[in-house]
């Protein structure tokens, strides 16, 4: 939206978070119980507020380093450009629909590059599985009889390939659109220990990661600092750029456009 005497926003937003709501937010098994209560009404105290108890990842939020690595940077030691960064979006949907398991390989990252060209240094890279439509529902965190969380993640060998080369630079982060880049199925968080390690950060229980175009968007992340915190329940953003007025340059309608990496792509390279 265009206002008298202010340029034009350079960006458009997107939510890329759900809805903070106890009716429908699914729990990673162990977490702490997610409550809002009423703490004042308008018709007794004048004025609206509720109290809302949950742990520092329950619903859309980011994790920090300090979440897994002893001595890692808590929620209040990271800066602001830990938290904007330059968004690649893959597309494995369709993986994930024939394998809940799925993990996201080296070839599959080999294949976005072919396609959609270098992952920028210290971007946060982002799996869209499509777990998120299965939210509010015992669908996703799919459970088997044993207890155990059937959702797709990334391979341990495509995250230390993107630290090792630089992808993940000197900061940068992993998203999925799941409880974590983990597999579920990963009862030693191998990818986080990974990824925490190196001082990057997770965004987990994303959605609406369709807004988005394969490259080209940026994320902003919100959430409070908390002091010595593990992460933060969040509102995060998808900047992506404006259309110009003639209809030129890149924009939103690139989206629709992009694919995400198919089996059949990047054959060439090594399928770790």
């Amino acid at each position: 939206m265009a206002l008298a005497g202010w340029p034009a926003a350079p960006v458009r937003p997107v939510l890329l978070a759900h809805v903070h709501d106890p009716a429908t937010t699914p729990l990673f098994p162990g977490d702490p119980p997610f409550t809002m209560t009423t703490a004042a009404s308008i018709d007794v105290d004048g004025y609206y507020l509720r109290r809302v108890c949950s742990g520092e990842h329950t619903g859309t939020h980011w994790g920090a380093p300090a979440h897994f690595e002893a001595g890692g940077a808590a929620a209040d030691e990271l800066t602001a450009d830990d938290l904007f960064l330059p968004a690649v979006r893959l597309d494995v949907r369709a993986a994930a629909a024939r394998d809940p398991d799925y993990q996201v390989t080296v070839a599959d990252l080999a294949a976005f590059e072919d396609a959609h060209g270098p992952i920028p240094p210290g971007a946060a890279v982002l799996a869209w599985t499509g777990w998120s439509d299965r939210w509010g529902t015992p669908a996703y965190a799919n459970l088997d009889s044993a207890g155990r969380i059937h959702q797709p993640g990334f391979a341990l060998a495509a995250v230390e390939w993107l630290l090792e080369t630089g992808r993940l630079g000197r900061r940068g982060a992993l998203g999925t659109d799941t409880f974590g880049p983990d597999p579920g199925l990963d009862t030693s968080y191998a990818v986080s220990r990974a990824l925490y390690g190196q001082r990057r950060i997770s965004l987990e229980n994303l959605t609406n990661l369709g807004a988005l175009p394969a490259v080209g968007a940026w994320v902003l992340v919100g959430g409070t600092r908390n002091r010595a915190g593990s992460g933060s329940p969040a509102t995060v953003y998808g900047l992506l750029p404006a259309v110009r007025a003639t209809g030129a340059g890149p924009g939103p309608a690139k989206a629709a456009a992009s694919s995400g990496p198919s089996a059949a792509s990047g054959a060439g390279r090594a399928n770790r």
